[in-house]
């Protein structure tokens, strides 16, 4: 979810303007998500390499967080939408902390989408924390294979994804699901996050329709 900060530039607001109307964004496409039964979906909100913006940006986005979340937890109940954190939580400030679990343990039962949020989160990592938990439990490596090994992941119990967005004309995968977007289809676009409504999901959504998905295989001659 990229582009909040050159949004506010261009309306000539703060930065945290960006990140406030970028909230707004998320919960549209939550939403719309929800409404045409896609069953899961991950925003990428805070990654490792977050840590070096200013110290009252990262305060403020945190608080943000927080705040978004009390707000929209009576929706998320409501369409029975499942919250999931993936990242190293340990590090989020004690007060966001305490509500993404208590967000996550509410929704928890929730089965008609899952919606993952990326926090602190790192692709890299994650697959080293893998591997780390595999020989934690003296499993043999030799003898593990892909699917296995997805079990060790954050996203362990769920499909890879279909389709990778990024928005605001960036080209590049920023760290984000590096296993399981092996065979994703990636849609980019100039659109900045702040932007980015249902009628913008509509258009990467339809732009997939027409790929030819064939997971590595060779067409024949």
């Amino acid at each position: 979810m990229d582009g909040n900060g050159r949004w506010a530039g261009r309306h000539g607001l703060p930065r945290v303007e960006g990140h406030k109307q970028g909230t707004r964004s998320a919960r549209s496409i939550v939403e719309e998500s929800r409404r045409l039964g896609i069953q899961h979906l991950t925003l990428y909100a805070f990654s490792k390499e977050n840590w070096s913006r200013p110290r009252d940006e990262v305060n403020f986005l945190f608080n943000l967080l927080g705040e978004f979340l009390n707000g929209e937890l009576p929706t998320l109940i409501r369409q029975d939408i499942r919250l999931n954190i993936l990242g190293e939580t340990g590090e989020i400030p004690l007060a966001t902390r305490k509500i993404l679990q208590m967000a996550s343990n509410r929704t928890r039962s929730n089965r008609s989408m899952q919606l993952n949020l990326a926090l602190n989160y790192s692709g890299r990592l994650e697959i080293l924390r893998a591997c780390r938990l595999i020989l934690d439990k003296g499993l043999d490596p030799a003898r593990m294979d892909p699917g296995e090994f997805g079990q060790y992941l954050y996203t362990a119990g769920q499909p890879d994804p279909d389709l990778v967005i990024r928005t605001s004309g960036e080209y590049r995968i920023s760290n984000f699901l590096l296993y399981q977007s092996a065979y994703s289809e990636f849609y980019f676009t100039e659109t900045l996050w702040p932007d980015f409504d249902a009628g913008e999901l509509h258009k990467a959504l339809e732009d997939y329709s027409r790929r030819n998905r064939r997971f590595g295989a060779v067409e024949p001659v």
